[in-house]
């Protein structure tokens, strides 16, 4: 029996493994469909956030959910809307954007102290954090790469005011541009950890 209890914390690990390359294989595929596609991104994500507001309006009529989890609620889906009108361009140092992040941490917390305090079924709490508090988030957080190689059509103010040396704005901008989303983190670590193939010469 004490090898069939190591053999279990083996296949355990196993298991954790690939369910851990599976979330970021999917992950990978949902950043590479964000950027490829960001019109379409944009509006099935307007359209989770415009889904949420009414779930929230449901909850309100048909739950005894407290008035300040609500409000919080309808706050972080209107932060969104704001984060929504300049996409795929996301400017992570906005209001906006800050914002979202702390109503993010604000719902959870209201939701925690609610959810201690009375009895609901785990799957219902679970239906609630997933469509209410992640589902938003986690869809802007995946299309965080999409704005990494749209074109710009004009220079900025700021080298405008320094005089840029470098007439043409595309390659002025690939220069300078430093891309932070999640698909340049995965193809940064697909470079470091996997070996590059060679290219073939014809």
């Amino acid at each position: 029996m004490g090898f069939l209890f190591i053999l279990s914390w083996i296949s355990l690990a196993i298991q954790i493994t690939f369910m851990t390359l599976s979330i970021v294989a999917g992950l990978y595929y949902l950043a590479e469909l964000a950027e490829e596609y960001s019109t379409p991104a944009r509006r099935f994500i307007l359209f989770m956030i415009s889904f949420t507001i009414f779930v929230y309006i449901l909850l309100i009529f048909f739950e005894d959910f407290p008035w300040t989890m609500m409000s919080c609620g309808l706050a972080a889906q209107a932060f969104h809307f704001c984060i929504m009108t300049n996409f795929p361009f996301i400017q992570l140092l906005s209001v906006s954007f800050i914002g979202s992040l702390a109503m993010l941490v604000i719902n959870h917390v209201l939701a925690f102290q609610y959810f201690t305090s009375v009895y609901v079924p785990f799957t219902q709490v679970l239906a609630y954090f997933t469509v209410c508090l992640w589902m938003v988030p986690f869809a802007l957080f995946v299309s965080l790469s999409a704005n990494d190689n749209v074109l710009p059509t004009t220079i900025s103010t700021n080298e405008r005011r320094l005089g840029s040396s470098n007439p043409d704005v595309v390659s002025n901008y690939f220069s300078r541009n430093k891309k932070l989303g999640l698909l340049s983190f995965f193809n940064y670590i697909k470079e470091t950890l996997l070996p590059g193939r060679s290219k073939k010469s014809f």
